[in-house]
């Protein structure tokens, strides 16, 4: 089911386009609740950002409501002047994918009553409010946790570890969180684990690769690899393909369910990845700020909290055994 779902919403986003990301885009009846959508980075069709602008984009279309989509090339500065010039063109909501969660504070400040739906960064528990500065999203430290588990089962009859990780960009809630959840699981798997090396790629395949090779000439034993995004699992990957790397027994782990991670683990180049819905994100942002510009509360939205602060959108373990099911013909 989930499949053909996930097949059917391919089918209706194909037609839509995404602006550049120095542009902004605009979807929807001119009539209807006005939400903007500001991205800290540029969604290029495909990528998980891409499907979820995309997956908004059609949830707003379909409800009636207009949407505009602003990119702010990763500069704090252009993000707040996004959110101050959709409080003076009296947007209804704002949703955000901070550039930096750090901001938090200042964007609520800007935006004063409209409302803020945050995704893709997660900013502090105590920058959210119940039903009006909200997170949606998935909970990072289960990816992580997928990872650490299915390390722990392959490599079970070892009492010694030897792990690598390589991270997204520094402060960003997808790096902490899936850094952390997998530790939480090794530290208690009552195995010696020793991080042999440990830094930030940035999502970057290129940084990822560079990095991969420094460790190599470093001549430490190595039992896997996790990877805090499939991009930078499959820079590992290249590199090992390039340089006539063996990796056959090192489980190489990312995150999203990339198509060439996916085409990956099922060649057997790669051990795991995270599927996590970029439709599902899109659509639950897009159902809540619709809630929360009416002055309605989000508890009946799927996966919303007790609290009103968060409403997440589970994470999906793949590997050999279910990956045919995330493969996009």
């Amino acid at each position: 089911m989930k499949r053909t779902l996930r097949i059917v919403m391919c089918a209706m986003l194909a037609g839509m386009m995404l602006l550049s990301a120095c542009g902004n885009s605009s979807v929807g009846s001119s009539g209807g609740t006005k939400i903007y959508l500001t991205m800290y980075n540029e969604a290029k069709p495909g990528s998980f950002r891409g499907t979820l602008v995309e997956a908004a984009q059609a949830k707003a279309k379909a409800e009636g409501a207009s949407i505009e989509v602003g990119f702010a090339e990763d500069s704090i500065e252009k993000q707040v002047e996004q959110v101050k010039s959709a409080v003076q063109q009296d947007y209804d909501v704002i949703i955000c994918g901070p550039v930096s969660a750090d901001t938090a504070v200042e964007l609520e400040a800007i935006a004063g009553d409209i409302p803020i739906i945050f995704i893709c960064n997660c900013p502090a528990d105590k920058r959210l409010t119940a039903n009006k500065y909200i997170y949606v999203g998935s909970d990072e430290n289960v990816a992580g946790q997928f990872q650490a588990e299915y390390a722990l089962e392959k490599l079970g009859s070892k009492s010694e570890l030897n792990v690598m990780i390589i991270k997204g960009p520094r402060g960003q809630s997808a790096t902490d969180g899936r850094t952390k959840g997998a530790k939480r699981v090794f530290d208690k798997s009552g195995k010696q684990i020793n991080y042999v090396f440990e830094d930030y790629a940035d999502w970057d395949k290129g940084k990822a690769k560079d990095m991969f090779e420094i460790f190599l000439s470093t001549g430490n034993a190595l039992d896997c690899i996790l990877c805090n995004n499939d991009t930078m699992a499959m820079g590992i990957v290249e590199y090992c393909k390039e340089n006539g790397v063996n990796l056959n027994n090192v489980p190489i782990m990312g995150v999203n369910a990339a198509g060439d991670a996916c085409e990956a683990i099922k060649n057997g180049d790669m051990a795991l990845t995270v599927y996590q819905s970029g439709v599902g994100q899109g659509e639950a942002a897009v159902e809540a700020a619709l809630k929360l510009a009416n002055g309605d509360n989000v508890k009946d939205i799927e996966g919303a909290t007790e609290d009103g602060k968060y409403i997440w959108v589970p994470f999906e373990r793949v590997d050999s055994s279910n990956v045919d099911q995330y493969i996009t013909e």
